[in-house]
């Protein structure tokens, strides 16, 4: 008992200063990219300066960046193996990498930054604590808790979050007291700085027969090969940039050319920065089927090249507008395929299907949780080996 209690005492020290710290570095960036996206709405010239502004930012990750530059599986690998330092760098660089990324109309999210942001100050506070070797890994993993609940207002997806990333089909159980106080901390934080989260409406849940349980594992099937399908494009093309343009800023330079040709190809702008216009738009009726693979598309430009942002937003946008097409075809409530989509693409992308099925609990309620519990393990199962974080490894389930 007296070990548990100064186990808890501890923890509740360092996870909630690492909770205060990511919190109040993603209410700052939640706040910038409010503003930088009304921005660029705003001046929609803008755009025509994002190969510059892409290759401005991978010229300062070339020459200042260093490590800070291998994002997320830098602070997967650093938890995994040790042995090597996170830069508190990362966090300013990430953090203003994003900000240029969403001003000038690249298709990123914001989970990645939020993460890294949240492992760099985690790190810091690691060293200033003076932590041994087992203790490090745990306020690493507080810092991808603390990051990914409070840019999402999802404190409780945050905690499994920070658990679940390390390894696939594993769940290790260690950290799971720290890790609550971290995300939830930094949830509270978050909104203490006045940010308010937007959520989203199932509407009226249905009853289960025979009839929607096929139709929903039906599409659940399709979000997993939808989650599939961005992990490869996006892998694919960075590798395919990296042949290519040796050069990162030329990379990124290229990218941003590529994203403004699509533009005015497609006329529209829908698929720019978060896309939250859309993934509002698909819980209100049947999005287009075409919606879901054009921002599979753009975010796997904007990605591949090297621009700065998370993957997790514009997944989130996919497997709505998905899901929402999908309710349209198969007569099935929109809302609710929308709301299952969501989790569930991302799920699959993330390999974190129990994460994924507590955030959409967090977000639309406990109404539809059969529906968004089946929709994650079955994205989860049909979306294929790889994940959107490289460094992830294996389990015995993987």
């Amino acid at each position: 008992m007296t070990g548990l209690l100064k186990f808890s005492s501890k923890w509740l020290l360092i996870a909630g200063v690492t909770g205060i710290l990511a919190g109040s570095a993603s209410a700052l960036f939640l706040a910038g990219l409010e503003w930088v996206t009304a921005a660029r709405v705003a001046h929609p010239w803008l755009l025509w300066l994002l190969p510059a502004g892409g290759a401005l930012v991978s010229f300062i990750y070339l020459k200042a960046g260093k490590e800070a530059g291998r994002g997320n599986n830098l602070i997967i690998e650093q938890i995994h193996n040790g042995g090597g330092a996170i830069p508190l760098r990362m966090a300013p660089f990430v953090l203003s990498g994003t900000l240029v990324t969403h001003l000038l109309g690249g298709s990123a999210g914001r989970e990645g930054t939020a993460v890294q942001m949240g492992g760099s100050l985690a790190e810091a506070a690691g060293k200033a604590f003076r932590l041994a070797a087992p203790d490090r890994k745990i306020i690493l993993m507080c810092g991808i808790s603390a990051g990914f609940g409070s840019v999402f207002g999802t404190p409780l997806a945050g905690t499994l979050f920070g658990l679940e990333v390390l390894a696939i089909g594993l769940l290790s159980y260690e950290a799971l007291l720290p890790c609550f106080i971290a995300s939830y901390t930094g949830h509270l934080v978050t909104t203490a700085w006045g940010i308010r989260h937007i959520h989203y409406s199932m509407e009226q849940i249905p009853p289960l027969s025979v009839s929607l349980l096929v139709k929903l594992i039906l599409a659940s099937i399709l979000f997993g090969l939808a989650a599939m399908l961005f992990v490869q494009l996006t892998r694919r093309l960075k590798a395919w940039f990296g042949r290519w343009l040796v050069s990162p800023p030329l990379r990124s330079a290229a990218g941003g050319v590529i994203i403004i040709a699509l533009v005015y190809l497609l006329g529209t702008r829908d698929y720019l920065g978060l896309s939250l216009p859309l993934l509002q738009h698909s819980f209100q009726e049947a999005a287009s089927p075409l919606d879901f693979l054009l921002k599979t598309i753009f975010t796997s430009i904007t990605l591949g090249a090297g621009f700065q942002g998370g993957e997790v937003t514009p997944l989130f946008v996919i497997g709505a507008a998905l899901g929402s097409a999908l309710g349209g075809l198969l007569s099935v409530s929109v809302p609710l395929l929308a709301a299952v989509g969501l989790v569930a693409v991302f799920g699959g992308a993330a390999k974190t299907p129990i994460a994924c099925f507590v955030m959409g609990i967090e977000l639309f309620g406990a109404d539809g949780a059969v529906y968004l519990f089946l929709g994650c393990i079955v994205s989860f199962l049909f979306s294929g080996r790889a994940g959107i974080y490289e460094s992830q490894k294996r389990g015995a389930a993987g």
